[in-house]
């Protein structure tokens, strides 16, 4: 895949999107949280969007500066750039920036590093990570996983999880990935449990659901329908705004 998709997949909504449209949508009439939008952070530098191999290379060392301080593995914070800079040149009228996406990353998955996981420096997570069971208990939704792509690699009998799992560092249910799903690094794989992709894939569902993230309501339109929680926007949103001090929570 190439970027081509990304711009593709802002455009396609299928009956899952749907669904969480009439159900994730920030009401009018809701007050926003104040510091919505968080902070842009640093500048993210200008690259080649389209460069052979893995294009988020390109931004080592703006991200092997500012890691070490924000708590946030390198390859990490280059696919969150990265993203941020393929918002930018594909869909500018997004405003979507990298300290969102770092917050979405950390709440998600501490970046892809949640319970021992580690995060190679082409971007892949692993032992990958997988969320509770969406069988509908302890408040969780009901989604089913026909094909099984979510289903723990940890549990023998794989073949019996007929809910789907959340996936990967940026935790889409197969459904969300299999409609807004890129290929960021250029390694003809569609990976959730590959941070790159994962990354860009979130700024693009994001792009369609916020539409302008520089707009308060724009913004929480985006993260309600990433995590259909207001908690869950105002815990990015300090964490995002932390990470454009330069420092962590």
């Amino acid at each position: 895949m190439t970027r081509v998709r990304w711009l593709q997949a802002i455009a396609v909504i299928g009956a899952t999107a749907l669904l969480m449209a009439s159900s994730c949508s920030w009401q009018i009439g809701i007050p926003v949280p104040d510091g919505v939008p968080p902070p842009p952070g640093d500048a993210v530098p200008q690259i080649d969007t389209y460069a052979k191999g893995r294009p988020a290379d390109q931004l080592h060392e703006w991200a092997a500066e500012r890691a070490p301080a924000l708590g946030i593995p390198v390859t990490a914070l280059e696919a969150y750039a990265y993203a941020a800079r393929v918002a930018e040149v594909e869909n500018p009228d997004c405003n979507l920036k990298w300290t969102t996406l770092a917050g979405i990353g950390q709440v998600e998955s501490h970046h892809g590093t949640y319970r021992g996981s580690t995060v190679a420096a082409d971007g892949e997570v692993t032992p990958p990570i997988r969320g509770v069971l969406l069988d509908g208990t302890a408040g969780n939704l009901v989604i089913l996983d026909d094909d099984s792509v979510s289903h723990d690699p940890a549990i023998e009998n794989k073949g019996d999880e007929p809910f789907a799992r959340a996936m990967g560092p940026m935790q889409f249910i197969p459904e969300t990935w299999r409609l807004y799903g890129v290929d960021a690094n250029n390694d003809g794989d569609v990976s959730a449990d590959n941070i790159d992709d994962a990354a860009l894939s979130a700024a693009g569902y994001l792009c369609w659901r916020g539409k302008d993230l520089s707009k308060p309501r724009g913004w929480m339109e985006a993260l309600r329908a990433y995590n259909h929680s207001d908690q869950y926007a105002r815990t990015v949103r300090d964490w995002a705004t932390a990470y454009a001090q330069g420092h962590p929570l």
